[in-house]
């Protein structure tokens, strides 16, 4: 509180935020390129590793691949289930990569495995997708996860397809890849990503095939919408990006590509641990830079005290010269800008002693000339504080002259207040006059119109500024007057909708919103189908009160944004801005439905109409609004062409000209 009291605290405030300015400008600059740095290393770290181990687990897919080949090849297509366990008995080593080996006949069952297990022989396998993909493509194939039937562990078939010579299929041998406890996936248990980063394997149908959450194995990834990297990795995607993880974290992500089995290897980095590094080095960065600028205060305090000694000298003889005790002040310092400061306010000072000479004799004479004018007027001085009102003022605001300005600043409208201040300073800055129209609530809740025009008093041969006169008018009953003749112009009497000419004027505007910004709006055009009986039968007040219900429910139903009018008779529009055309048939479907609950009744009978709607959209081809309205009447005739009671949209003309229309029973 001290400092922000005296020059010198102020001046030693600055420098200190001036130093904390630039420290944390710097630390900023560093830290957003040090993360940048870190970023784009862990970033490449990530790819490259991802890359590596896809290409480690591809090869180990294909090895075991060329290794059941070669079994395959040695066993042929015969189907002597002896003589095929015998051989796998001898191939033993095949073990080492699988946790069992299976063979299966051409029509999917199994006749053979080994090691062997009670039920597998004989299990039908030709509804199961690998043996129809299998079956299918001819080629080796990765199945899908699934739970081994004696283990009960999540496993994958690693499988190659049996031929004859003719190429014809005759089964498959396939060997058994446990996701818990195969080493197919040892290497990436092995990954060290810091304390949190991790790696993961899924198949391309979005199964985890390897997580270091062994729970997670044999689920579900997760969805698009919390990891669109992961679900274009699925489609085949290989790069990174950075994204959520499922305990909430921001992580860098890298996905590869294991072609042969149809897998993704993902690589993860929480964002946090790849900064962390970074972090740290920034927080003792800012002790350092705060400690340096504890030991430089001290140092400033007294610098900044030495230099402004001469100011202390020249504030006891402006308090003198205010005082009358001397006429001006003369300061004994070399320095320039005190000098200049002393030499301004001796010469502002003559010049004031010249004005207050005149000033009196003014007063008198401008309060003689307000007081007796019935117009209200009020004067302002040079800060913008009116300082005088005129009785006539007073009495049109039926405030009294003891009234602070603060407070019947108050009764000044809230939605003219801030403008009608931004202009008030612009006058006082610039000379101009203030000219403003605005509403002022007085003390008895009576809400006045007021037209204000006030000029700035100058002194001719200086151009100094004296302040503002201004006049006020009450033109309370001239803005009603206006705002009913403005309503009543654009309104329908009857529904208190818009009618067609103030309907037309908001299409044009947002119209031309569409040409400037490309923003989207529809047109919905509709006549009342049944609606002539209703007039016969019951009279034309009969038809009125069913065109007031009808417009009470259409306002309802749509958006407080959009435009509804009744054009004339039975025929209604409606303009809905920042709307789609799938958006539009919605609303409008919603109307005819609504317009059909609505019903009057005379002698005991019960009248009804339906719509039959038009929709369409401005279009970048169309050229002016009647090619829009021209559309939507258009697709109201398809509408009764076809029954009425319906909705048809009109979609606008593509660049080669068709025209299309859909209906809505």
């Amino acid at each position: 509180m001290f400092l922000s009291r005296s020059l010198k605290g102020r001046l030693l405030l600055g420098l200190a935020l001036i130093w904390l300015l630039v420290v944390t400008l710097v630390l900023g600059t560093s830290w957003h390129l040090g993360k940048k740095m870190v970023h784009e290393t862990n970033m490449a770290h990530l790819r490259y590793t991802a890359t590596l181990l896809a290409d480690e687990v591809t090869q180990q897919v294909e090895d075991r691949f060329q290794a059941l080949g070669r079994l395959q090849v040695m066993l042929g297509v015969s189907d002597d289930t002896d003589w095929i366990s015998y051989q796998l008995r001898q191939n033993d080593g095949l073990l080492a990569w699988f946790e069992g080996i299976v063979v299966a006949n051409g029509d999917g069952r199994i006749i053979a495995d080994w090691p062997a297990i009670v039920g597998r022989v004989g299990l039908e396998t030709a509804e199961l997708e690998y043996f129809q993909m299998l079956r299918g493509t001819r080629q080796p194939y990765v199945s899908e996860p699934f739970i081994g039937r004696a283990s009960g562990l999540p496993a994958v078939l690693i499988s190659v397809p049996r031929l004859t010579e003719e190429g014809e299929f005759a089964g498959f041998v396939g060997g058994i890849i446990s996701l818990d406890a195969g080493g197919l996936f040892n290497r990436l248990a092995k990954v060290r990503l810091g304390a949190k980063g991790y790696a993961g394997v899924a198949s391309a149908s979005g199964k985890v095939l390897y997580h270091p959450d062994g729970s997670l194995i044999n689920s579900s990834v997760p969805s698009k919408d919390f990891n669109p990297w992961l679900d274009l990795a699925l489609d085949g995607w290989e790069g990174d990006g950075v994204g959520k993880l499922l305990d909430g974290q921001t992580a860098l992500q890298s996905y590869a590509q294991v072609w042969p089995a149809s897998w993704i290897v993902g690589l993860y980095l929480p964002i946090e641990q790849a900064q962390l590094p970074l972090t740290n080095f920034i927080q003792k960065l800012w002790w350092l830079w705060a400690s340096l600028a504890l030991l430089m205060l001290p140092v400033l305090w007294w610098m900044i005290g030495r230099e402004l000694a001469p100011l202390k000298h020249l504030e006891k003889q402006i308090g003198e010269v205010g005082l009358g005790q001397r006429e001006n002040v003369s300061l004994a310092t070399n320095m320039q800008e005190l000098q200049q400061v002393a030499g301004t306010f001796n010469r502002v000072e003559e010049e004031r002693q010249e004005l207050l000479g005149h000033l009196q004799e003014r007063e008198a004479f401008l309060d003689s000339v307000l007081n007796a004018v019935p117009q209200g007027m009020f004067v302002a001085n040079i800060k913008g504080d009116i300082t005088y009102m005129n009785p006539a003022l007073l009495e049109m605001l039926g405030i009294s002259a003891d009234v602070p300005m603060a407070t019947w600043l108050k009764q000044i409208h809230a939605d003219d207040s801030a403008g009608a201040r931004d202009m008030w300073l612009h006058s006082l800055r610039t000379g101009s006059d203030f000219i403003r129209q605005l509403r002022f609530l007085r003390s008895d809740e009576e809400l006045l119109w007021l037209d204000l025009h006030a000029r700035v008093v100058m002194i001719s041969q200086d151009g100094l500024t004296l302040g503002l006169v201004g006049v006020v008018k009450d033109i309370t009953e001239r803005r009603q007057q206006e705002a009913i003749q403005r309503w009543e112009a654009e309104h329908d009497p009857l529904t208190g909708l818009l009618n067609r000419r103030g309907f037309e004027r908001r299409l044009e505007e947002a119209f031309a919103d569409f040409q400037k910004t490309s923003t989207p709006s529809a047109l919905l055009l509709f006549d009342l189908d049944h609606f002539k009986p209703i007039n016969d039968e019951g009279g034309h007040a009969l038809g009125d009160e069913m065109l007031r219900r009808i417009a009470q429910v259409v306002a309802w139903e749509v958006r407080r944004s959009d435009h509804v009018a009744r054009q004339g008779g039975d025929e209604f529009g409606v303009l809905l801005p920042s709307c789609t055309l799938s958006q539009a048939r919605k609303i409008a479907e919603s109307l005819r439905l609504a317009v059909g609950d609505v019903s009057v009744t005379h002698q005991d009978k019960k009248y009804t109409v339906t719509l039959s709607i038009g929709v369409t959209t401005f279009n970048e081809l169309d050229s002016h609004v009647d090619d829009v309205l021209a559309r939507a009447d258009a697709g109201s005739y398809e509408a009764k062409d076809k029954g009425r009671d319906g909705v048809v949209v009109n979609i606008p003309p593509t660049n080669n000209g068709e025209v299309a229309l859909f209906d809505s029973p």
